[in-house]
């Protein structure tokens, strides 16, 4: 996925199937995680958190828009206006809640991996709820340290962040 490329086929409850030539992506500097072999092992349903993707900010190193500093912005940014914003996985519900940041988030333990969702203005799942890949976990917003209306992904894998457009690739394919 490139910056501001859209996706048009967003759900699927089919399984993923990953060509074996993915394995050993680079997720960070000195650190490397066979996403593709976890992905492959988990034979699990999936969807993309929102219906429309469109990347606003990637992750990596950025320019900070509230300080101007560079520094890595640990998640993506997606287009988002009072949008559903669907798990993309199954999984449990691990931490809801408000901070400075992140605004209104909610985390989800999708076995090794974690995926945080920030900036809802509302929330629509409670702490330790199992939920299904497409279940509706919130509505985008403008909460927290935001600049503007948008939903901000994380994702980590055994504590570790890795780059949420690769989870999309899989998700895609």
């Amino acid at each position: 996925i490139e910056k501001s490329k859209e996706i048009k086929n967003y759900h699927t409850k089919e399984k993923i199937n990953v060509p074996p030539n993915n394995q050993n992506r680079e997720i960070g500097k000195g650190t490397s995680v066979d996403t593709a072999h976890y992905m492959r092992q988990q034979n699990i349903d999936v969807s993309y958190p929102l219906k429309k993707i469109k990347i606003t900010s990637p992750y990596g190193m950025r320019k900070d828009p509230m300080t101007g500093i560079y520094k890595k912005h640990n998640g993506v940014d997606l287009r988002a206006r009072k949008a559903m914003v669907y798990s993309m996985f199954p999984g449990i519900v691990h931490k809801v809640g408000y901070d400075e940041r992140s605004g209104n988030y909610v985390i989800i333990h999708h076995g090794e991996i974690a995926v945080s969702y920030c900036h809802l203005s509302k929330i629509l799942i409670i702490k330790g709820a199992h939920v299904h890949a497409q279940e509706v976990i919130g509505i985008s917003g403008n909460t927290g340290r935001s600049t503007g209306e948008h939903l901000h992904v994380t994702c980590k894998m055994k504590g570790t962040y890795i780059n949420p457009e690769i989870i999309f690739q899989y998700i895609r394919n």
